[in-house]
């Protein structure tokens, strides 16, 4: 799976907090509605 600037984004499965608790969601469950991706790398990483 590779993301590239200016493509349609690979479906992904990935843990989020979502409407008020913890569970697993599929990119894909949201197809034709807009979408933020947020990514932070865990704490105390040397990223």
């Amino acid at each position: 799976m590779t993301a590239r600037v200016g493509q349609k984004a690979p479906d992904f499965n990935a843990p989020a907090y979502y409407r008020g608790r913890f569970t697993n969601v599929k990119l894909s469950d949201f197809a034709g509605k807009w979408v933020m991706l947020c990514f932070y790398p865990g704490d105390f990483t040397f990223v």
